[in-house]
């Protein structure tokens, strides 16, 4: 049996084999054809039923699995959630661990993004992460490299992006999928990098142009998102951290002689939420093993899982910026779901 479904013109949807026995897809910019056992399915990214709805925005591939694989690998799993990623860049100036894809740089033939998206398909694969999209569409922003150097001044240098029109695709998203829950960086986007702080700012406007009723009522109704919050590492587990990865020659903390030098972490009292993806280790190590160019064998979250087992990668910090703050627990009452207290 095949079946056509045509959406709107304006999709930027992607080929991708659905979690169902006997169905496969190829979606295209204009529309959809599915091919398989489908009467009666329909595509859940315009038509989603789940309860529960989260928009995670990253800026390179591997970055949401170094900083919420656990996260994301736990709430795709739930029945009750959707979960849709957005990712702003291709990668293109990451560093590769791997001498035999070298040739792949930025300064030689400058393929490295293509071969990210692949990786980051196969890391979504992984952590069960079926919604997964490129903002704006795949390399509509290039990676803009580290802070100060020579690309950051590229002409599509994410970081050199007009933020409420790289905003616009988020927007989109954000109309669409009406998520109660928006996760991204901090404002110096966790570790200072251009694209997390253009992350971070392009997010903050998004939400706010989105739940705007007189901007662009051609993307949809206007939706406010419930609770917005920032990626983070409270200084507790960085210190228990600190001994195993002194080990690893991919060291974070290389350098700093107390966590106190680190240019990322806060104090306990300022994180709010801790996810706790007890079962959900292996899904992670295995979407890091997926970004093979940017994640050594020697990375540190393996020693870290070496040193103390794979559930010592599953628990993941964040800080609500916006939004009512829901029950918790502990000393310092943080919650444990990022929907604590959401009711609609």
């Amino acid at each position: 049996m095949d079946v056509s479904l045509r959406l709107p013109p304006n999709k930027r949807l992607r080929r991708t084999t659905f979690p169902h026995a006997g169905i496969e897809a190829t979606l295209l910019d204009a529309g959809v054809v599915v091919s398989g056992e489908t009467a009666g399915y329909r595509w859940p990214v315009t038509d989603i039923d789940a309860r529960h709805r989260a928009v995670f925005v990253h800026a390179h591939p591997d970055d949401e699995t170094v900083s919420t694989g656990a996260t994301l690998a736990y709430y795709a799993a739930r029945p009750d959630t959707h979960v849709t990623l957005v990712t702003c860049t291709l990668g293109e100036e990451g560093e590769i661990h791997v001498d035999a894809l070298a040739k792949f740089a930025a300064n030689r033939s400058d393929q490295l993004g293509g071969y990210r998206y692949a990786e980051w398909l196969r890391a979504c694969d992984a952590l069960g992460v079926v919604d997964r999209r490129m903002l704006g569409g795949a390399g509509t922003w290039r990676d803009s490299g580290m802070m100060g150097t020579a690309s950051n001044d590229h002409p599509r240098a994410f970081w050199r992006a007009d933020v409420d029109a790289a905003a616009v695709p988020l927007v989109e998203v954000l109309r669409e999928i009406r998520p109660q829950v928006l996760v991204t960086y901090d404002p110096n986007g966790f570790y200072g990098h251009p694209d997390h702080i253009q992350a971070h700012r392009v997010s903050v406007a998004a939400a706010r142009l989105a739940a705007d009723s007189a901007f662009r009522p051609d993307l949809g109704p206007a939706h406010h998102v419930a609770k917005f919050y920032w990626t983070t590492v409270p200084k507790s587990a960085l210190a228990d951290g600190f001994e195993a990865l002194s080990r690893s020659s991919d060291n974070p903390f290389e350098g700093a002689a107390h966590i106190d030098d680190l240019p990322f972490g806060v104090s306990d009292d300022e994180v709010t939420t801790r996810i706790v993806a007890t079962g959900y280790g292996r899904h992670k190590l295995d979407a890091l093993a997926a970004h093979e160019t940017q994640v050594p064998p020697d990375n540190w979250v393996y020693v870290l899982a070496a040193e103390l087992g794979a559930d010592a990668v599953t628990t993941e910090h964040y800080i609500l910026a916006d939004g009512e703050r829901g029950p918790g627990d502990g000393p310092w009452m943080w919650e444990d779901d990022l929907f604590a207290g959401v009711t609609d």
